[in-house]
């Protein structure tokens, strides 16, 4: 939620020092708001999420956003070694493989049992919620 806010709110001279070349770019600008947005809203839904007390689907949010990062992360890196060089995309390469690192091991350490599935008796296999 902090990193949406921060490029939800960036100001003009902000954008301009971290674009490199120190000129202001509009549509990058606008680039990083609509990002802002996008990680405002994850935050809303993960921290309604935590309410869930489906095993299954809070491994499933976590495996997608482990991937996701790992995906953002070799986007930053490829545009790094590939266009312009700056240290921006570092500090973004090193946040994303951290969040990466954090999700991806909260759901994968210990076999991927950190995460709790429980299931009543009658909640085996083949059962539902209309047999009782």
């Amino acid at each position: 939620v902090l990193f949406g806010l921060l490029a939800l709110l960036a100001p003009h001279g902000l954008v301009a020092r971290l674009g490199g070349g120190g000129f202001y770019n509009h549509d990058v600008h606008e680039v990083l708001r609509l990002y802002g947005c996008l990680r405002l809203a994850c935050g809303w839904i993960l921290w309604h999420v935590r309410a869930v007390d489906d095993g299954r689907f809070r491994r499933s949010v976590c495996e997608a956003l482990s991937v996701c990062y790992v995906l953002q992360a070799l986007a930053v890196c490829r545009a790094q070694f590939t266009d312009r060089h700056t240290y921006v995309n570092w500090v973004a390469i090193a946040v994303l493989v951290i969040l990466a690192s954090a999700y991806g091991s909260f759901r994968f350490r210990r076999g991927g049992n950190l995460i709790k599935i429980y299931e009543l008796p009658t909640g085996g296999p083949g059962a539902s919620a209309y047999d009782a």
